[in-house]
């Protein structure tokens, strides 16, 4: 399930690639046969960066970590604190991640430090009125350990960006399909996967992910700009690239 668009991303050969909030590695995996880059991965959950790893480790085509090939590395850390020097990465994934950081605009000094000039990040967070919908609906969606801490206004995230130095390049909207989905689970409890409608529904996510026909594909992008649950913005990090 890819929010973050790496064409847009404008990922290539020789890069080294941050997905910071890599969870169970969804982005991690993409990034990593996408081209021949070195996709580094951190969460502050040791089982998901497990599960990445094993995400790795269970794909026949995996390639010899050496040399200009192919590589991925695994770290537990925090955005606040990133265990990384100054001017390491040439691009950056954070999806899904800030909404769940109390101090963000230290992630986002953070995220300043360790980039390149030159260089190109894509964030994205729940988009405010399908979020808002959520936390209407049901406390339990975001009254959580590790839960959402708050809700984000598009216009103010890129401003934030903006005023630490990153310039905007572009936005879309991800995942139309999913704010029903999220709103039918908080109406009729965030856990009850049991639910006949839950389940049903899940069946259809399930195929956009796996097998995407064309009449999910067309749902999806009638759907994405008038309610996708994400909301993606693209930032450069002003200089000249190395």
């Amino acid at each position: 399930m890819q929010t973050i668009r790496l064409d847009l991303l404008n990922l290539a050969d020789q890069h080294r690639a941050l997905d910071l909030g890599c969870g169970r590695g969804r982005h991690m995996h993409q990034m990593y046969y996408h081209c021949r880059c070195h996709a580094v991965g951190l969460d502050m959950g040791f089982e998901d960066v497990c599960s990445t790893r094993q995400g790795f480790e269970n794909h026949p085509d995996l390639e010899p970590q050496t040399g200009p090939m192919r590589r991925f590395s695994l770290v537990v850390g925090d955005a606040t604190q990133l265990p990384f020097p100054d001017a390491s990465f040439d691009r950056l994934i954070c999806s899904e991640v800030l909404e769940h950081i109390p101090d963000f605009e230290v992630a986002i000094a953070e995220i300043w430090r360790i980039m390149r000039p030159g260089s190109r990040i894509g964030i994205s967070v729940p988009r405010n009125w399908p979020e808002k919908i959520c936390w209407l609906l049901s406390e339990d969606y975001h009254n959580a350990p590790g839960g959402h801490v708050r809700i984000f206004n598009a216009q103010k995230l890129r401003r934030a960006f903006e005023a630490t130095g990153f310039k905007f390049v572009t936005k879309h909207h991800a995942h139309g399909l999913h704010s029903p989905y999220w709103w039918l689970k908080c109406l009729v409890g965030v856990k009850n996967d049991g639910n006949f409608f839950v389940r049903a529904y899940h069946r259809l996510l399930v195929a956009e992910i796996l097998h995407n026909p064309w009449y999910i594909r067309w749902l999806s992008k009638l759907a994405d700009p008038l309610m996708g649950k994400s909301v993606v913005l693209y930032f450069d990090k002003p200089g000249a690239a190395a």
